[in-house]
C-alpha cells in the first residue's frame, strides 16, 4: 500500500515590476504567505526577477544574469530555512562569459540546492526572442526527492511538449511544475485570446492525464514592456494573463487563479489518489516501447508511391 504522506503545495501568481530588487523581496514576502497557508512545496513563476525582458534583443540585459549559486538562491535560501519549505525558482543563470540559460533551482527545506533544471525548449516568436538570451538545457528532464515528495519543474514552452512531461514522470515526479511568463499579444487578444489560454490549459492537463501526476502551472500577471530599472522602453508591450491553476491526476482543476491580479495558491497532493488513478487508467502499464523509435526523428517523411510518376 501507499505509504507516503499527503502535502500541500503552492503557486505565486505575481506581476513584476521594473525593479529587480523589489521583486525578490516581493516573491520572498510571497513564498512565506503561502507557507503559513500550509504550503510546503512553492513555485515562483518563471524569471519573476525582472520584467520579461526577452520582449527585445538587447546586449545590455545579460547583466541582469547571476550565478547558481547566487544572490537569488541565497536569499530564497533563507526563506526555505525559516519557513521549513521547499522553494522552486525560474532564474536567468549565468554559467559563464556568454553562456547564458534559463534555470529553475529546487531549494531544500533546510536551504540546501536540491537540484538544477536548464529549460530544454527555446522560443524564438515576437516579443518572445528567447534564442537571444538562452543556450537550451543540457541536463535532460529531472526528477528531485524533497522533503515532501518527489516533484519535477519544467519551463514555460516546454509545457507543450509531452515528451518532456513523459520522461519527468517516468522519474518517479509526482508532481509536474510549470513556472510561466505568458501572455497576449495587444492585437490577438479579442481574437484569439481565449482560444489561446484554453489551449495552454488544456495541454498542462493533458499531461496530468496521460502521466497520472499533479500539474502545477504558475505564471506572472500584468502589462509589462519589458523595462528594467527605470528603463523604459516603447513597443506594445505583453498582457501576462496569469490563470495560474493546479490540476489533479484525473485533470480536474483543483485551483485557478484570476486572470487580472496576483494570487496564490494552495492545494493538496495525495499519493494515494495518484496510486489509485493510475490503478484505473494504467497507461504506464500498457505503454508500447518497443514501437516509439521514430519518436526521436525530426519528423517522418511518407514513403514516395508507386504509382508517382515523377517524370
Amino acid at each position: 500500500m501507499p505509504t507516503a504522506l499527503k502535502y500541500r503545495i503552492g503557486l505565486v501568481q505575481m506581476s513584476c515590476s521594473p525593479d529587480p530588487d523589489a521583486n525578490l523581496d516581493k516573491a520572498a514576502d510571497r513564498v512565506r504567505e503561502a507557507a503559513r497557508a500550509g504550503a510546503r512545496i512553492i513555485c515562483l513563476p518563471e524569471l519573476f526577477r525582472a520584467q520579461y525582458f526577452c520582449q527585445r534583443e538587447d546586449i545590455a540585459l545579460f547583466d541582469l544574469a547571476e550565478p547558481i549559486p547566487g544572490p537569488s538562491t541565497e536569499r530564497l535560501a533563507a526563506v526555505a530555512r525559516e519557513e521549513h519549505v521547499v522553494v522552486i525558482a525560474s532564474l536567468f543563470e549565468r554559467r559563464a562569459a556568454g553562456l547564458y540559460h534559463n534555470t529553475a533551482v529546487t531549494i531544500e527545506a533546510d536551504g540546501t540546492l536540491a537540484g538544477m533544471y536548464r529549460k530544454m525548449h527555446i522560443p524564438d516568436d515576437p516579443l518572445y526572442y528567447e534564442k537571444f538570451y538562452f543556450t537550451p538545457g543540457d541536463l535532460g528532464f529531472r526528477s528531485e526527492e524533497t522533503s515532501f515528495g518527489r516533484v519535477g519543474t519544467l519551463v514555460c514552452w516546454d509545457q507543450w511538449y509531452p515528451e518532456g512531461a513523459r520522461i519527468t514522470a517516468l522519474q518517479g515526479a509526482n508532481v509536474l511544475f510549470y513556472p510561466t511568463a505568458i501572455g497576449w499579444h495587444p492585437a490577438e487578444k479579442e481574437e484569439y485570446g481565449t482560444a489561446q489560454y484554453d489551449a495552454w490549459q488544456t495541454i498542462q492537463r493533458a499531461h496530468a492525464i496521460a502521466n497520472g501526476v499533479y500539474v502545477g502551472a504558475v505564471n506572472r500577471v500584468g502589462w509589462e514592456n519589458g523595462d528594467i530599472r527605470g528603463n523604459r522602453v516603447e513597443g506594445p508591450g505583453l498582457e501576462f494573463w496569469g490563470g495560474s491553476f493546479i490540476a489533479d491526476p484525473f485533470g480536474r482543476i483543483v485551483a485557478k487563479a484570476p486572470h487580472d491580479r496576483e494570487d496564490i495558491l494552495i492545494a493538496e497532493v495525495d499519493p494515494k489518489a495518484l496510486e489509485e488513478q493510475r490503478r484505473h487508467w494504467p497507461f504506464l502499464r500498457d505503454r508500447r516501447i518497443d514501437a516509439y523509435a521514430p519518436i526521436v526523428q525530426r519528423f517522418i517523411d511518407p514513403p514516395l508511391s508507386s504509382k508517382v510518376d515523377v517524370k
